[in-house]
């Protein structure tokens, strides 16, 4: 029986996505769903279902999440960008697997939601 945690699947190769980055513990992708003309996703390929599981042991993996997330934008010619995290279905969570959106392209603004 396969994970039923899509991003579970996408960093494990199940899925198929449009990947711009991937090593040993993190993977890089472009949103099915843009909300910005430049709209990808990082997650870490361990399972953590959200900001609120991260644990000290996790700190170094999330820190690599965020640098990559910078590091691909500046790549992809979105120096200035919004780094999102949501944490839990209140805050537009949709997807219990931790993922960083990194969104530039157009103006944001303030409040976001």
């Amino acid at each position: 029986m396969s994970n039923p945690c899509l991003f579970c699947r996408i960093a494990s190769g199940e899925v198929p996505a449009k990947k711009l980055h991937e090593d040993d513990e993190v993977v890089a992708f472009w949103d099915i769903s843009p909300q910005a003309p430049t709209h990808f996703l990082v997650i870490p390929k361990k399972h953590l279902s959200g900001p609120g599981a991260i644990l000290s042991e996790d700190e170094a993996l999330i820190g690599k999440v965020v640098r990559i997330g910078a590091q691909l934008a500046r790549e992809n010619g979105a120096e200035h960008c919004r780094l999102v995290l949501n944490n839990g279905a209140e805050a537009g969570q949709t997807v219990f697997h931790l993922h960083l959106h990194v969104l530039a392209g157009r103006a944001m603004s303030w409040p976001p939601g």
